[in-house]
């Protein structure tokens, strides 16, 4: 199956909502219409062409009927914010499979404003609610630092070492106008600003935002024919293997390790080929965790990795050019704006700026979702 999908199936366009960050006039599905429109757009193709559609968070039918769209397949796997990392790779099989023809992933939340939202409360007969809370555990922030906790006991990883990352992010966010944070950040204004759940001060975490987005995909042949430039998707996979943090097998290693892994077998390619990431970032740990796991730096050693910017802008490994879920934006589930990103650098969107990785053939995109339990690694290539 994967030799009849691997780049036979390419992203055709990619698009945000009108506007992100706080959008207090737009509910959620009026985000996911916009981004779904926009991207549609940049393709070429309209709502009647879609075929396909794929969500999570909102439910595939009721984003269908509000678009106006009855598609012949439909996939509402929902796994947090790695959900539409995943989605990509769903799509691209049912694409290659003849399920579909065009899929339109699409998502859309108002994380800040809150408008046509359902309660996130957490509920008590829930299994976190259950077994978790009560003794507690304030999820998902409180999960997080105390699997980030382990990995600095275990390993010597210093709150130094996770600044870095923050730092990094925020000089990418500088070159995006869209960013909701673009002020100057040092290490010591990370390391100083107020603190959330130790180890995590308030810019080691994501911001909460308003955005919509939205990808759109067909058969390689197809693309070609299209407006935009298309990216192939060369390989993906995904993982699970807990919902409690509680149940995690190891919290100094996460199921990125399986994802990755077999999304580079199934592309064909290797760590080293690789020229832009784009990696889920709900909290600074995230992408240092991530990094190990995916096999860019050895175990224990991600802190190493990420020290002396070198995954900021002229640093040798381009992590989250956009600035992340900790500067661009993070409406709750974000995963879907780390393959936008992917995206616009493998088309060169930004050439002529210093936001474009040069020469950029071969990215990652993974996403992680609930509390380090799911993850989905996808492989992209230039055509």
């Amino acid at each position: 199956m994967s030799d009849r999908v691997s780049g036979r199936v390419a992203i055709v366009g990619v698009a945000e909502s009108d506007r992100i960050g706080q959008v207090p006039d737009k509910s959620a599905i009026q985000l996911h219409a916009e981004a779904a429109c926009n991207a549609l757009e940049e393709a070429g193709l309209g709502l009647s062409d879609v075929d396909g559609m794929f969500t999570a968070g909102f439910s595939t039918p009721e984003v269908a009927e509000y678009l106006g769209i009855v598609p012949r397949h439909t996939d509402n796997t929902s796994v947090g914010g790695s959900s539409f990392v995943i989605h990509v790779g769903h799509a691209a099989t049912a694409i290659a499979s003849g399920l579909c023809s065009v899929a339109l992933i699409t998502h859309g939340e108002s994380g800040r404003s809150r408008v046509g939202m359902r309660s996130i409360t957490q509920q008590p007969n829930s299994i976190q609610g259950q077994y978790e809370a009560p003794w507690g555990m304030p999820s998902p922030v409180g999960a997080y630092a105390l699997a980030c906790t382990r990995h600095m006991h275990q390993y010597g990883t210093r709150k130094e070492q996770l600044a870095e990352i923050a730092v990094a992010t925020r000089k990418w966010a500088a070159m995006n106008p869209k960013a909701y944070m673009r002020e100057p950040l040092t290490v010591d204004d990370v390391l100083n600003s107020r603190l959330i759940c130790w180890p995590f001060n308030l810019l080691d975490c994501c911001l909460v935002t308003d955005a919509g987005g939205a990808v759109v995909l067909t058969s390689l042949e197809r693309a070609r024919d299209l407006k935009a430039k298309p990216v192939r998707v060369l390989g993906f996979g995904e993982s699970h293997d807990h919902q409690l943090i509680s149940q995690m097998p190891d919290l100094t290693a996460g199921p990125a390790r399986h994802s990755g892994r077999r999304a580079f077998d199934m592309a064909g390619v290797g760590r080293t080929d690789v020229d832009v990431a784009e990696i889920y970032d709900s909290f600074t740990y995230t992408v240092l965790l991530t990094l190990e796991d995916l096999g860019f730096c050895e175990k224990g050693q991600g802190g190493e990795f990420v020290s002396g910017q070198r995954t900021a802008p002229g640093g040798p490994f381009p992590v989250n050019t956009h600035g992340g879920g900790l500067s661009y934006t993070h409406p709750g589930m974000y995963g879907i704006f780390a393959v936008i990103e992917g995206t616009r650098q493998l088309r060169h969107d930004y050439v002529g700026t210093p936001r474009q990785v040069d020469n950029a053939r071969i990215g990652l995109v993974h996403g992680t979702g609930g509390v380090l339990s799911a993850t989905g690694t996808i492989i992209l290539a230039r055509d």
